[in-house]
């Protein structure tokens, strides 16, 4: 007898039951232990009293400390020739190059102005109090000569093709102008190593994070449980990619033209309704204020205390600007221009919009509103509560800043990461294009699935850049500084005289029209 005719055909036959597993579960199984090893070296921290230090922001503020020294504090300084310079008073409209300095400053901020500057400054702020905002704003201002130098490099070892198309960026001052100091063996091994953080890197944090917490946002706003995109949050990844691709696939030059839309408009909306609940809670803003600077030296209920405060600040502030990740040498590498410094002089600016403006208002909203006080919420929930607090609709327009916020870095850090591919495998355009198609579809993927591993993976991954990038920006500051310096003083002596008027660029990179040629050659900035 078989051992199916022992059973009656009226009895089901037991079938196992083989539990489901996610997607993340499946990640987790696998690469887990692996990416608890890489945090644990990456984000390393060494106890100071009651509090934790992790070496990276010991790394990135000591970094930031010497650079400033070395330019000597010039980002401070010189905001009027920066501006005449973003204003492309200084840029012909056909010099080398594929965007404008506004338009790379655009494009830069668009990718460092995100999430971080809503959701992580009020996780800031909750835990190490109102104190942790004013040590965002020191760290900012640190931040500006990073950017800057970053910036300088970037432009003076980028590649000029013969199609007019630009390669720069870490990749290639790390290469080339560790050669000319003669460590080229050094100066390769850090540029591809560079390459290979920033590949992964931007994949994740600047891809997978940013669809998953735009599709987690419109899903809530539109319901949560009960939205229509409850369980089908691909629908909201597949629409962001459709124009995403659309965009990326364009190139630099159509990326900058998003996001030199973009910036300003979500700049401006963000702002505007933080103003709003500023206006509305007006007469709790000196005491917010006191708050911020008194707190940050006494760190009163935050564990290690004053250290314990300054630790959370700065290590917000690094984050969120991105100051020492080399970021800006790839935007800034591809300006119209002739003189590396220029760039240094528009990208130092960038820290300072990020940290020092964006992110003070949101903290000031969150203090103001005394939602800071709020320890039952993420740091989304925080700054949501705060906007709840004017009128119900401002958390749907906090919704609109952060799709904008995710979307305008989804699409900046695609040439990043595209452009690191592309070192890696020799300029290669096969690489690039292959790499814009997986981008795409892993915008998709990020919105139906969170991938906690895979994002913890990529934000290692993507501080491990700093470290050649630093390093490399450290042997490199004799170059950063005879850069800085001799462009001020050919500004000085009046050898750097504004191009004329009609041969000047736009902000967009447009010729100007119906000026006057002779109005520009002889005129000296001092």
């Amino acid at each position: 007898m078989s051992p199916s005719a022992a059973v009656p055909m009226s009895v089901p036959t037991a079938v196992p039951v083989v539990p489901r597993v996610s997607v993340d579960e499946a990640l987790e199984g696998f690469f887990g232990p692996l990416v608890d090893v890489l945090e644990s070296i990456v984000f390393f921290a060494v106890p100071i009293g009651e509090a934790q230090l992790p070496l990276l922001v010991v790394w990135l503020f000591g970094g930031a400390v010497f650079l400033t020294v070395l330019v000597g504090f010039k980002p401070w300084r010189d905001l009027p020739h920066s501006l005449k310079i973003i204003r492309g008073h200084y840029n012909r409209y056909d010099d080398p190059g594929q965007v404008t300095s506004f338009q790379a400053l655009a494009t830069e901020l668009s990718g460092t102005v995100g999430l971080g500057n809503i959701a992580g400054v009020a996780v800031a702020i909750s835990i190490g109090g109102p104190g942790a905002s004013l040590w965002i704003i020191i760290a900012g201002l640190l931040g500006m000569s990073v950017k800057m130098a970053e910036a300088v490099l970037g432009q003076k070892y980028r590649r000029v093709h013969a199609n007019g198309t630009i390669s720069g960026g870490p990749m290639y001052y790390l290469r080339d102008g560790l050669a000319e100091r003669g460590l080229p063996r050094l100066g390769k091994v850090l540029s591809y190593a560079f390459a290979v953080f920033m590949m992964i890197g931007a994949l994740g944090a600047g891809n997978v994070f940013q669809a998953n917490q735009l599709a987690a946002q419109v899903t809530l706003a539109t319901g949560g449980e009960d939205s229509f995109f409850a369980g089908s949050a691909w629908l909201i990844g597949l629409g962001v990619a459709v124009v995403a691709g659309t965009v990326i696939l364009g190139g630099i030059t159509s990326i900058a033209r998003w996001t030199s839309k973009l910036t300003p408009l979500m700049a401006m909306l963000y702002l505007g309704c933080v103003l709003v609940i500023l206006a509305v809670n007006i007469t709790q803003l000196p005491a917010a204020i006191g708050l911020m600077f008194s707190s940050a030296f006494t760190g009163e209920g935050v564990t290690g205390g004053l250290v314990g405060v300054a630790i959370i600040g700065i290590q917000r502030a690094v984050f969120s600007n991105a100051a020492g990740v080399g970021t800006a040498g790839l935007a800034h590498s591809v300006t119209k221009n002739r003189r590396p410094a220029q760039e240094g002089f528009v990208a130092a600016w960038e820290p300072f919009i990020d940290s020092v403006v964006i992110c003070t208002m949101t903290a000031l909203a969150v203090i103001v509103t005394g939602q800071y006080l709020n320890t039952s919420s993420d740091g989304v929930g925080i700054t949501t509560a705060a906007f709840a607090t004017v009128n119900s609709v401002f958390p749907y327009l906090l919704t609109v800043c952060v799709v904008l916020f995710a979307f305008s870095t989804i699409l900046s850090y695609s040439y990043y990461g595209k452009k690191a591919t592309g070192y890696l495998f020799g300029d290669s355009w096969i690489a690039e294009r292959l790499y814009d198609l997986v981008w795409v579809v892993m915008i998709v993927v990020g919105a139906a699935v969170s991938l906690d591993t895979v994002i913890r993976f990529s934000d290692a991954m993507f501080f491990l850049m700093t470290v050649p990038n630093l390093l490399g920006v450290f042997l490199l500051a004799r170059v950063i500084r005879r850069e800085v310096f001799g462009h001020r003083e050919d500004l000085r002596t009046g050898q750097l005289p504004l191009v004329a008027h009609a041969d000047r660029s736009t902000i967009m990179g447009h010729p100007t029209t119906g000026a006057r040629a002779d109005t520009g050659p002889s005129v000296v900035e001092t």
